[in-house]
């Protein structure tokens, strides 16, 4: 039965990491006001769509920020941890230190997202500089306002930007520092810090 196991933990964490990213997406395109007619971004709201109404009614949004998807996000990545507890090691534990290794795993997700998204503006500029395509333009939005005050702060290089290279330096140390180390403190075990 071990491998039914480690086969239903494998489809568990992918699954439930996919659908977790485009509820943490639909957090963020809200954040940065990237374009929701976009198609990509439409996928993304009739995806959460079904569980966000509820919580909508319930969860106002605050500032600009949708709070209930911020929760569904919460929620689902709590839902996940659960399950995998439960299937490796029979039991959930505690409940408050699965909500506190719920938020360290959305901060580390968020981070990740910005990252790749990162990683993907930087290749687009080099092989698709003034590309149209929904992916493209999506892309730049969510990237734009985390680059913008970077790029107030660095000297014209006449053409070569290299505000990508201090955003990456800038996630990969609050993962590093702050991320890591909440896991650590907070003894998470180390099935769920492979969802890192």
């Amino acid at each position: 039965m071990i491998g039914l196991d480690s086969a239903g933990i494998l489809i568990l964490q992918t699954l439930g990491s996919l659908y977790l990213i485009v509820v943490l997406l639909r957090f963020i395109l809200q954040l940065v006001r990237a374009d929701f007619y976009n198609p990509l971004s439409q996928f993304v709201v009739k995806a959460t769509h079904p569980l966000l109404r509820p919580l909508r009614r319930i969860i106002p949004s605050i500032g600009g920020l949708d709070l209930s998807s911020l929760v569904l996000a919460l929620l689902v990545q709590m839902l996940i941890m659960a399950l995998l507890l439960l299937l490796a090691y029979g039991g959930i534990g505690n409940p408050l230190s699965l909500i506190l290794w719920a938020v360290i795993g959305i901060l580390g997700l968020f981070l990740k997202i910005f990252f790749f998204a990162l990683l993907a503006s930087v290749i687009l500029s080099w092989v698709a500089p003034n590309s149209y395509n929904p992916g493209a333009l999506l892309v730049h939005q969510l990237c734009e306002p985390l680059l913008s005050p970077i790029r107030r702060i660095l000297p014209n290089l006449g053409g070569l930007d290299i505000s990508p290279i201090f955003a990456f330096l800038a996630i990969q140390l609050v993962e590093m520092l702050v991320v890591n180390n909440l896991a650590v403190m907070s003894h998470m075990p180390a099935l769920l810090q492979r969802l890192l």
